[in-house]
This record gives C-alpha cells, structure tokens and sequence, in this order.
C-alpha cells in the first residue's frame, strides 16, 4: 500500500516550515534550551548578512501570499520582517534581539492559523490593521501639529 502523496499546498507548508526552522531554530546551544538559526548567524556578517536573511524571510512571505494567505496576514508577515529588520540594524543588540523574536516561526503561526481558519483569522487581521493604520495615522498628524507648533514658536520668536 503506498501513502498519499501530499498535495502542493502541504508540500509548500512542509517546505517553509523547514526553510523557518533552519533560519530561526535548526541548532541547540548545547547545555543550554536555546536554539539558534542561520539568520542570527549570518546577521553577523556587516551588511550583506542582513540582506539575506531578510531575503529568505521574504520568500517565506512571497510563498505564503501564493497559498493563498490574506493581504491582511501578509502584511503582518511583513510588520514582523519590518520589527525584526529595524532592530536588527542596531549592533550586538540587533543580534540578540534575532536569537529571540524569530520572525520567520512568527511568520509561519500567521499563515498556519489562516490556513487553518480563513475567514476568522481574515476578521482578526483586518482589526489588526485598522488598529495599525488608525495609530499611524494619529501619529503623523500628531507629528504634523507638533511641527507647525515649533514653527510657530521659531517664527514668533524670529518676528518678535
């Protein structure tokens, strides 16, 4: 009797689960419960590092989009490259913070649970994103007062 061969999408998942595990937790530190991936380690080649791991992560995206995961999870997917891309520009910092907050799992928990349940994880993300958007949205105009304010002041200060 011979097994099912899996369909594509499950061969997908099985694919960028396994490119997630090599990039985010493929090795335990010996003595230690920490595991550690290739994208910690080649973050620590200056510059170029960085570029492919961020690379990697976003075939991961890319894939996922292709599965059929909502613009709504892929943008998440893309906030947590954008967090993990921010601070990991930040020396030695950057690096820990990489061993730690594993965007790439991250990434692969968003698009199981939309697989697993499109509509409803489809509502959750788009609450996600108006929250995000509305946020932004009041920081820009916050920071556009702030700035018409300080120019205010500047030219009060420059015309008496």
């Amino acid at each position: 009797m011979s097994t099912p061969k899996p369909s594509p999408d499950e061969a997908t998942l099985a694919h960028l689960r396994g490119l997630g595990r090599l990039l985010d937790g493929a090795i335990e530190i010996p003595g230690t419960r920490i595991r550690v991936g290739l994208d910690p380690l080649i973050g620590l080649v200056p510059v170029v590092g960085d570029w492919i791991g961020g690379v990697l992560a976003g075939y991961i995206v890319i894939r996922a989009a292709g599965l059929g995961a909502s613009g709504a999870t892929v943008l998440r997917m893309l906030g947590n490259l954008a967090i993990d891309a921010l601070v990991g520009t930040v020396p030695v910092l950057g690096d820990i913070f990489d061993l730690t907050f594993r965007a790439n799992e991250r990434n692969l928990r968003l698009l199981d649970a939309h697989m697993q349940a499109p509509a409803r994880q489809g509502r959750a993300d788009l609450m996600l994103v108006v929250g995000v958007t509305l946020g932004v949205l009041t920081i820009v105009v916050g920071m556009v007062v702030l700035a018409g304010w300080i120019a205010a002041k500047i030219l009060s200060a420059l015309l008496g």
